[in-house]
């Protein structure tokens, strides 16, 4: 008998056998050697089953049916990986003991569990637990496997996270859509969410701005030049301001105190992920989506970063050696005249800016690998970039600045200044080359924004005072300023937010110590934020977030229904934090589920008590702030692949009756056939979604060979065709495909004959045209 080892995908189950079985034969869908057989899981092939594996009634989407709360949550095996199933099956029979060598994380352990439970396997398990797929990695974690009741806990509070996510999508999404005749969804963690940016647009939409004077004075001593701000109340009156400033102007002064303290930046923290996503969406627009794909590109396909999906930044003494080698290996790479300079000085076990075994977890920051990195993509490779910049900072000294706090008298009148002088660029050697470009890029509204704010000045050249000597003011100046309202939420910020659970903290120490109660986790943040824009309550205005009509709508009715509770970050992040809690076995996972129930029971008796609104409330109205840019038509022709075009109003919000429910924060499908309320029954709407073409307010229908358009009469030429890309068409996938732009199933494709896994997507909305992203 052998042992088998499931990997998470394909990709690393390759990694693993090219290490332990280099001369296995690969069968395809596993590889088998002479003492291992190696296979995968392709993600999730099991998942929670629909409402309707355990009552037919729960087809038709009726509120007086609601809660749903399964004694036991049946388990579905995905119909479209089933095949991959059937093979981990077969090869389990012949093996006498398993390897989980799934992603080591909660939801990499939860792939595993669901397997082995599905398929009742008995085998001893031990587990695979590494945080990169470097060959040396992959070996050493072979050498210390972990016996896989080390990982019980886990398994524990990943199941609880996936039930409780279908408890309260499930029963949330049904109640308030079939109460208000609207597709709604609703989740744990995606409905707080959602609320934060509510709360912003409301807080932006209430702001009154005012105008206010800053009265700037420029000063000389010598050689020495200066500006400075005048110190006191607000002014409010103009004519006030440019009094102060022609009362000292060409006037001397005295300098009335002169301080100068040495003082030393240190480097930024090293990434974990959400701080990587923030800072690729500030400096490249990048969603958080498509940070984390590119950086999982990096781990698994060309295994040059570690392990992404962690929340530390720090790293542990074992680490240390790696990072050595890793900086070796960057003197025959691009980052040589980084390298070179470098000095292993700097990390060490008592750097605690650097290594903090305390503070790592599951996995330690990410560290480039000691992989040279080749024949990346454009955007893998400054992803990449970012990622080794911050590595290479750490094995630098410190930035050193002089800094020179000056008080100015003149006629009575008081103005502050902080100069910033650069002694030693330290660190920050390593951004050198991009600081110029970087000022280049910068628009006249951001430096607007930062001109509010900014009151130090950074020189680079040598600047001294004589405190006892007098000044001359040799200009000076009123500007007009303006109060500003908050700024809407950007996905790096939005990030931050979910990182705090919404509390806005700047303080890192604090950020830090409710990292484990925050809205979702770094391995789900941005599937959240991808999924609210997919069922239509968000929009992108060029790195903005806009919440649409109908995304305000739903926090609204969420809320009048009474469960605010159902809004709060803070409380989710609670869950969060308890879900932590029972991965570490010191809190009981049935105790939480429990909650769970009451809260989703607690959410339907307030939903079926609560007034109807109409649906036009719902929709976006002409010229409002969450119209897009481009029109659909031009935003479908230019979307990149499986990524949906921006629209106003979404098809979710045409229809007023989805068929399937949420499956927590992830999962909803478009609406067939709801039972309305009984107080106002309306007629059951047949067809399969709405049509999708700009401007249609038709319905999608079955024909013989395809899907068209039921206004195919008056000129809608729509059309789906049943049979493409080697898959024939479900209604589901119709129906998926005109409310999200894609296929939500993965699907096994022919590109010209050469079999891909990915999802078919929505190429033209005007014809029905698909397009294929694997």
């Amino acid at each position: 008998m052998k042992t088998l080892v499931i990997a998470e995908k394909p990709d690393m189950g390759r990694n693993i056998a090219a290490v332990i079985e280099p001369k296995a034969k690969n069968a395809r869908t596993y590889i088998e050697g002479e003492h291992y057989i190696i296979t995968w899981a392709i993600g999730h092939l099991i998942g929670l089953a629909e409402p309707d594996a355990y009552d037919d009634k729960y087809k038709r989407w009726n509120i007086n049916d609601l809660p749903i709360i399964p004694e036991h949550f049946k388990l579905k095996p995905n119909p479209k990986t089933k095949d991959q199933l059937k093979v981990i099956a077969e090869l389990a029979k012949r093996s006498d003991k398993l390897i989980n060598a799934c992603d080591a994380g909660r939801e990499g352990q939860h792939i595993f569990s669901l397997i082995q439970q599905h398929l009742k396997m008995r085998q001893p398990v031990q587990r695979l637990w590494i945080s990169d797929l470097t060959p040396e990695t992959i070996k050493k974690g072979f050498e210390q496997l972990k016996d896989g009741s080390e990982y019980e806990n886990l398994s524990k509070a990943a199941k609880a996270r996936s039930e409780a996510d279908w408890l309260i999508g499930m029963n949330g999404s049904r109640a308030f859509t079939t109460k208000h005749n609207v597709l709604l969804s609703v989740g744990r963690v995606q409905t707080p969410v959602l609320a934060l940016i509510y709360d912003r647009q409301k807080e932006i939409d209430a702001f009154d701005s005012a105008k206010f004077y800053d009265v700037e004075a420029f000063f000389k001593q010598g050689d020495s030049e200066y500006k400075g701000l005048w110190q006191g109340e607000r002014i409010q009156d103009e004519a006030k301001a440019k009094a102060i400033a022609a009362k000292v102007q060409g006037k001397e002064g005295r300098i009335q105190s002169y301080d100068v303290k040495d003082t030393k930046e240190y480097p930024f923290k090293l990434y974990d992920l959400t701080l990587l996503q923030r800072e690729a969406n500030a400096k490249y627009g990048f969603s958080a989506k498509k940070t984390l794909d590119l950086a999982q590109a990096l781990y698994e396909k060309h295994k040059v970063i570690s392990y992404p999906r962690t929340t530390s930044n720090y790293v542990t003494e074992q680490n240390i050696p790696q990072m050595y080698k890793s900086l070796d290996q960057f003197r025959s790479t691009d980052y040589a005249k980084f390298a070179e300079q470098a000095d292993k000085k700097y990390v060490h076990k008592n750097n605690k800016s650097v290594c903090n075994p305390s503070k790592v977890e599951d996995h330690h920051a990410i560290l480039p690998t000691n992989k040279m990195a080749r024949n990346l993509a454009p955007d893998e490779a400054k992803v990449y970039d970012l990622i080794v910049r911050r590595f290479l900072s750490h094995f630098f000294p410190p930035a050193e600045y002089k800094v020179h706090t000056i008080m100015t008298e003149v006629e009575k009148e008081e103005f502050k200044t902080t100069i910033k002088q650069l002694l030693s660029e330290g660190w920050k050697y390593i951004y050198a080359d991009q600081k110029k470009d970087a000022k280049k890029s910068r628009s006249k509204k951001e430096k607007d924004d930062d001109d509010d704010a900014q009151t130090d000045e950074e020189v680079t050249t040598p600047f001294q005072l004589t405190a006892n000597e007098g000044v001359i003011c040799i200009n000076s100046e009123a500007k007009e300023k303006e109060t500003q309202p908050p700024k809407p939420y950007t996905e790096g910020t939005l990030l931050k937010a979910m990182e705090s659970a919404g509390k806005q903290i700047e303080d890192e120490e604090l950020r830090d110590a409710m990292k484990d109660s925050g809205l979702g986790t770094p391995a789900t943040r941005a599937a959240i934020i991808e999924r609210l824009k997919q069922v239509g309550y968000l929009v992108m205005k060029g790195k903005r977030i806009v919440i649409t009509q109908k995304g305000k709508m739903a926090v609204e009715v969420i809320r009048g229904a009474g469960v605010d509770l159902l809004t709060s970050p803070e409380m989710t992040g609670q869950w969060e934090r308890r879900l932590n809690q029972i991965a570490k076995g010191s809190a009981s996972d049935e105790a939480f589920m429990e909650n769970v129930k009451k809260f989703a029971t607690m959410i339907i008796s307030k939903v079926k008590v609560q007034r109807r609104v109409a649906k036009e409330s719902f929709e976006d109205q002409p010229g409002e702030e969450a119209k897009p840019v481009r029109s659909r038509k031009t935003a479908a022709a230019k979307s990149k692949p499986g990524e949906k075009a921006g629209g106003t109003k979404t098809a979710a919000a045409k229809r007023t009756t989805p068929k399937a429910a949420s499956s927590g924060d992830m999962t909803a499908s478009a609406a067939v056939q709801v039972q309305a309320p009984p107080e106002k029954r309306v007629a059951a709407v047949t067809g399969i979604a709405p049509c999708p073409s700009p401007g249609c307010q038709g319905t999608l229908i079955m024909g013989k060979r395809g899907y068209g358009c039921s206004h195919y009469k008056t000129g809608c030429t729509f059309v789906i065709w049943r049979d493409q890309y080697g898959v024939s068409l479900e209604p589901e996938d119709i129906a998926s495909l005109a409310v999200h732009g894609k296929t939500s199933r993965m699907l096994q494709l022919d590109d010209g004959g050469q079999i891909k896994e990915g999802h078919l997507i929505l190429a033209d909305p005007v014809t029905g045209q698909l397009g294929m992203d694997s």
